[in-house]
């Protein structure tokens, strides 16, 4: 039941016949789990503490960057920092005390991702990369919770709803992943500010349809969004029951979501931990690699690393050693995957990845 202040502070839901008190109390007792707080977390976090739903979940390993405030306006430079769902959890108790935030700084894994799931109603995914969305998607349908898609790239976006009412899953919208690079995140290739804005507000939207039991939720739909134009459009999407079968029948816990998306290729890649590098920089005559661009952080200057941004790398190939360990990092771990690939390729068998990037210096 809703007290006198919450009828105060959700008046303008409950002069909707769609909504009205029994709605708002619908939206109590919801329980939400967003996937990342970045671009799309962001909005969908504030839009949803403030409609009033009664427990929110997040889950983000990373920290904020300076970077992330041009588009992730939860955050401010106070955050700079601080991981990004106990930052969240702050602003947003500050914004709704009648709802109680669930901050989880880990990152979701094949190992936590189905007992988390499971204790949510509705999941959204607010990642950034394909490998996420796949273990994000498998782990609703084996859980059967649905999924709240959205996506962005440049000045354009998609938002979709999955496996809901035995629609379609996001297996069925991609029933192979893109090849690795292929898709640039926003930290390779740039979005405009405000996009994470509006597809993420949709993102919400959709979340609230479905607690209300309102309107027509996008599901067997996909929206596309142009911000250059101002346009959008939807498309039908199909369920393909062979597509749902596979992630109804993954063992998440022995399935490799990186090998699946091309990030890993077999076993022809050295990975090397945080702990493992930082042990061996007292033993061995190491070369460090960052291939981020030179503004990016965090700098880390007891590795003293050498500066190649991935797109120059084929150009900065004779500054790379051959007759020692070179380490290649970058941010998260994925584009020094590429760059190893190619290196690979080119004669080079000494090189190591480090695994997760360079954010788990300090985690």
């Amino acid at each position: 039941m809703l007290n006198d202040i919450e009828k105060y502070r959700y008046s303008r839901h409950l002069l909707l016949d769609e909504v009205g008190a029994h709605g708002q109390e619908k939206l109590k007792a919801a329980k939400v789990l967003v996937v990342g707080a970045g671009g799309l977390g962001c909005p969908v976090l504030q839009y949803l503490t403030a409609a009033g739903v009664g427990t929110i979940g997040i889950i983000d390993f990373d920290k904020v960057d300076e970077t992330n405030l041009q588009r992730q306006i939860l955050f401010t430079m106070n955050d700079v920092g601080i991981n990004k769902a106990i930052a969240a959890k702050v602003r947003l108790e500050q914004l709704n005390p009648y709802t109680d935030i669930n901050s989880i700084d880990q990152k979701l894994t094949t190992e936590n991702a189905l007992e988390l799931f499971s204790q949510y109603d509705i999941v959204v995914d607010g990642t950034d990369n394909f490998s996420t969305r796949y273990l994000v998607n498998d782990a609703c349908v084996l859980a059967n919770k649905p999924l709240v898609y959205g996506a962005i790239y440049k000045f354009e976006g998609q938002v979709s709803v999955f496996n809901y009412n035995n629609g379609p899953s996001y297996r069925c919208l991609f029933p192979e992943a893109p090849e690795a690079g292929s898709v640039p995140n926003c930290s390779e290739i740039g979005v405009i500010g405000v996009l994470p804005g509006i597809i993420g507000t949709q993102q919400a939207n959709e979340v609230i349809k479905i607690i209300l039991e309102i309107g027509k939720p996008l599901s067997g739909k996909l929206l596309t969004y142009d911000a250059l134009n101002a346009t959008q459009l939807i498309v039908n999407l199909t369920r393909n029951e062979k597509q749902v079968k596979i992630a109804q029948q993954i063992d998440l816990k022995t399935y490799d979501y990186d090998y699946f998306c091309g990030i890993k290729k077999d076993d022809t890649m050295n990975e090397i931990s945080v702990q493992e590098l930082k042990n061996l920089l007292e033993k061995e005559d190491l070369q460090i690699i960052d291939v981020r661009e030179s503004h990016e952080m965090p700098k880390v200057e007891a590795l003293k690393a050498l500066n190649i941004p991935l797109q120059t790398i084929p150009q900065n190939m004779g500054k790379i050693a051959k007759d020692k360990k070179v380490i290649i990092h970058c941010q998260h771990g994925v584009r020094s995957m590429h760059a190893i690939d190619f290196l690979q390729q080119n004669g080079f068998d000494n090189l190591y990845n480090l695994t997760g990037g360079i954010v788990m210096w300090e985690n």
